[in-house]
């Protein structure tokens, strides 16, 4: 229903960096801390929700009526730094429903064992993607250290550690669970998913419960297999851009396989694709074709032979970019967006799954508009995968990112034609265009309408898939079932097209293949039925994605990353200030 346009990828201008060394160590101190405090014995069976914090009359000699007075004195006071409104406000709840009872003491000072969990998860934030400079770090440290440095620990001295230590664990729990940005305030997300934030409090009291903190603070992260792929891909990509990341590749024009090209070229390609390792045996097919390649020892060195056209392939595929194997712009753009920029992306769709919500369901669809794919979920087994078409390149033709319970399946549907597309383009066609697509016209509200009969050319195929939203979209068949054999398949006005309606027809409704088909293909029209029960569905957009643990870069489609990614490159690049700050807390937590 549009013309196809390319894929658009763009050379970002030079990104500032933390020293190599700097960047270094942060990765691999974080990674190191949360592997030494790794504990394999066995641990004690315990209820989830047996902690409550110590009935207190002193710690270490002060008398604790002094110190609850002084937390509720902060309480009052300035927020902490680092710590916005909305954190400060779950922070004053959380002390409420304890009568402003210490969080993190005991007779003998700071509980150990829970504060060891807490600042070991707010370490390991960096693993995350998550800007450490969110955190009161600095802070945490000189008051944890102080605490240890003395024995007569002043009543002001214990107050602040604990309203610090409480301050950071609403901070985390919260960013954890809805991210450290609110994607409203970031331009051209079109993100419509509900964070909840009306359940924080409940999770952060929920979890503060659980006597193993620790893994309660597990918990709260997004436990999605996608997630901790992408957690791992950023270590590894941090460690690349340590490394000084890749060189730049020279512009090719488009070089076939089998075509002659400059030694200088082949070898930067080599290096690139080596850079991310990928290796041009990924798959049976690109495997014997390189064999194949290698008995013949007549190759020449400027050749673009058949092996590292296989790895560019390879390299097509998980960048999104049509494969054909050739050098061409788009693909040498592609090589050349700097691993920095690919780092920044990473982090940016991990903070996008902390945008989504914890618990999507035991049934669900979960469709990625950047790569074009849909899911389907049962118990946590994926029941169904296919190709989907999704919006165009335009503002509002674009796909939002929102979720909604499905709740019918229509066979045989009319097409309703948006007044907007009808004056745009169909109307101008005049009559004979009507006639020959199986339209008509019809009058609601004194105004002239257009639809499209039931039939083999109707728009939405054989059947739509209806979770009413406030923005018109559902998933839907097509007559156009060639257009999926596209790499880049943007051709809609925002609604998602199917490659295997029937197939989802049969998991919603739990139907056999046969009675689909029979509402397919047979009237009645514009047949609806409901759903068993209604079915989650979530439309998301992530440019950074696994797949079998391989790591992908999807179509930036809409462009959304321009502003997403400069936003999270503080969490991939901190500043030897913050740098400075956690490696003092992490030495004197571990003291």
């Amino acid at each position: 229903m549009g013309p196809t346009f390319p894929t658009r990828i763009m050379i970002r201008s030079a990104l500032r960096l933390a020293p190599p060394c700097v960047l270094l160590s942060l990765s691999l101190g974080t990674v190191l801390g949360c592997r030494s405090n790794d504990d394999s014995r066995p641990a004690k069976t315990e209820s989830a929700q047996t902690w409550s914090p110590d009935k207190l009359t002193s710690v270490r000699g002060v008398p604790a009526t002094d110190i609850e007075a002084l937390i509720q004195q902060k309480l009052n006071g300035p927020k902490v730094p680092q710590i916005d409104d909305d954190q400060w406000g779950h922070t004053k709840r959380l002390y409420k429903l304890y009568g402003n009872n210490p969080l993190w003491l005991t007779s003998d000072g700071l509980h150990q064992k829970r504060t060891k969990a807490l600042t070991d998860a707010i370490l390991a934030a960096n693993t995350d993607g998550m800007r450490m400079d969110d955190y009161p770090i600095g802070a945490l440290a000189q008051a944890i250290g102080a605490l240890k440095q003395t024995k007569t620990p002043t009543a002001d001295q214990l107050a602040t550690a604990d309203v610090l230590l409480t301050a950071s664990y609403t901070s985390l729990g919260e960013d954890l669970l809805t991210g450290q940005v609110d994607p409203r305030t970031v331009v051209g997300q079109a993100w419509h998913v509900n964070p909840e934030e009306e359940n924080i409090d409940s999770a952060l009291v929920r979890n503060l419960r659980f006597e193993q903190l620790d893994k309660a603070l597990a918990t709260m992260r997004p436990t999605d297999e996608d997630y901790a792929a992408l957690a791992k891909q950023l270590q590894n990509y941090r460690v690349l851009v340590a490394k000084g990341g890749w060189q730049t590749v020279p512009s090719s024009g488009n070089v076939k396989p089998g075509a002659k090209a400059s030694p200088a070229l082949l070898a930067a390609v080599r290096n690139r694709l080596a850079a991310e390792g990928i290796v041009a045996a990924a798959s049976p097919n690109t495997a014997s074709m390189i064999s194949s390649v290698q008995r013949d020892s007549g190759s020449s060195p400027n050749v673009y032979d058949h092996a590292l056209a296989g790895a560019v392939a390879l390299f097509q595929a998980r960048h999104s970019i049509a494969v054909d194997s050739a050098l061409g712009k788009e693909t040498i753009d592609a090589m050349n967006v700097p691993a920095a920029y690919r780092l920044g992306e990473i982090a940016a769709n991990m903070e996008r799954y902390r945008w989504l919500p914890r618990n999507f369901g035991t049934r669900y669809i979960f469709v990625n508009v950047s790569a074009f794919r849909l899911e389907a979920f049962d118990s946590g087994q994926k029941k169904l995968d296919m190709k989907v078409i999704v919006g165009q390149e335009y503002e509002d033709k674009a796909t939002p990112v929102f979720a909604d319970s499905m709740e019918t399946v229509v066979f045989r549907p009319y097409w309703d034609v948006p007044p907007s597309i009808a004056a745009k383009e169909i109307f101008p066609k005049g009559p004979a265009y009507l006639a020959s697509q199986n339209m008509e016209t019809y009058q609601q509200g004194g105004e002239t309408h257009v639809r499209q009969r039931p039939g083999p050319k109707n728009a939405l195929g054989y059947v739509k898939f209806l979770f009413p939203n406030d923005y018109n979209i559902y998933l839907h068949d097509t007559p156009n079932h060639e257009l999926f054999e596209k790499d880049v398949r943007a051709f809609s006005h925002g609604c998602i097209r199917l490659e295997k309606p029937e197939e989802l027809a049969e998991w919603v409704l739990g139907w056999p293949a046969d009675k689909v088909e029979q509402a397919m293909k047979n009237p009645p029209d514009n047949k609806a039925v409901k759903v068993p029960q209604k079915i989650p569905v979530y439309i998301t957009y992530f440019t950074a994605y696994t797949n079998n643990g391989q790591l992908y870069f999807g179509n930036d489609l809409y462009n959304r990353d321009d502003k997403l990614v400069p936003i999270m490159m503080a969490a991939a690049f901190p500043k030897k200030n913050v740098v400075d700050a956690v490696q003092a807390l992490r030495r004197i937590a571990s003291a």
